[in-house]
C-alpha cells in the first residue's frame, strides 16, 4: 500500500469526518436555540402517537400518494439510500476490517447493491433532466449532489474487491471522493437527513394534537351497521 493511499484511509479522513460532526454539532446547537411553540388549540387526538407516525412516514410507502400509485419510486428510493449505506460502510470496512472483503458473497452483495444504486442515480438524473416541472425547481446543487453520488457509486464498486496488486487508483478515488464529500454535505442538499427528525418532530407532534391522521377505509360491508 501506498504512504498516499494509507493517509488517505485514515488521518484524512479522520479529519474530514471530524469536521463534518462539528458542523453538524454547531447546526444542532443553532437549532436548539429556536423555542418550540406550542398549541393553543384544545387537543383533538394524541401528540405522542402523531409524533410516532410521522417518524415513521418513510417506511410506509402506503401513506404518500406518489409512492402508493407508483411502487417503483418507493423501490429506487431504498435501493438508492441503500447503496449511500453500504458504500459509507465500505469506507470503514477497506481500511479497518477489510478481512470482511475477503468473503466473496459479501463483495458481490456490496457490488450488486452499489452497482442497483448507480443505475438508480441515472435514472434520477434522467428524470430530472427530461421533466419540465423538476427542471423548475432544481438548484445547481440538485444536479452537482446527483453526479457526484452516481461518480461515488461507481467508484465504490470498483474499490470494494480491494485489489492493490492490480491497482490503488479505484481505492484512491474513493476515499478521496469520501472525504470531498464529508467536507461538503454539510453545506449540500445531501445534509437535509440532519433535519429529517427535528421537522418530523414537530409536523407530527402538530397532526397528532390537531387528530390529522391518513384514515383507514371502512369495510363497505359494514358501513351503516
Amino acid at each position: 500500500m501506498s504512504d498516499l493511499l494509507r493517509i488517505l484511509e485514515n488521518e484524512f479522513q479522520i479529519i474530514a469526518i471530524s469536521f463534518l460532526i462539528f458542523v453538524y454539532i454547531l447546526r444542532i446547537v443553532w437549532l436548539f436555540r429556536f423555542k418550540s411553540s406550542k398549541e393553543k388549540t384544545y387537543p383533538e387526538g394524541n401528540a405522542k402517537a402523531g409524533i410516532a407516525y410521522s417518524m415513521l412516514n418513510v417506511a410506509m410507502p402506503w401513506t404518500m400518494e406518489t409512492t402508493r400509485k407508483k411502487h417503483f419510486f418507493y423501490i429506487q428510493f431504498v435501493l438508492f439510500h441503500l447503496g449511500v449505506t453500504l458504500a459509507i460502510g465500505a469506507t470503514f470496512i477497506i481500511p479497518y476490517w477489510p478481512h470482511l472483503f475477503e468473503i466473496k458473497a459479501i463483495v458481490w452483495i456490496f457490488q450488486f447493491i452499489v452497482g442497483v444504486a448507480f443505475i438508480v442515480g441515472l435514472f434520477r438524473l434522467y428524470r430530472r433532466l427530461a421533466d419540465a416541472s423538476i427542471r423548475l425547481i432544481s438548484s445547481w446543487d440538485d444536479y452537482f449532489s446527483l453526479i457526484l453520488m452516481i461518480l461515488y457509486f461507481a467508484v465504490a464498486f470498483l474499490a470494494i474487491p480491494i485489489n492493490y496488486q492490480r491497482s490503488e487508483w479505484p481505492l484512491i478515488l474513493f476515499f478521496a471522493l469520501t472525504a470531498f464529500f464529508l467536507i461538503y454535505v454539510p453545506f449540500s442538499k445531501i445534509g437535509h437527513y440532519l433535519y429529517y427528525p427535528f421537522t418530523r418532530f414537530f409536523l407530527g407532534r402538530t397532526m397528532g394534537h390537531r387528530g390529522v391522521f391518513a384514515k383507514k377505509k371502512k369495510n363497505r360491508s359494514t358501513e351503516g351497521l
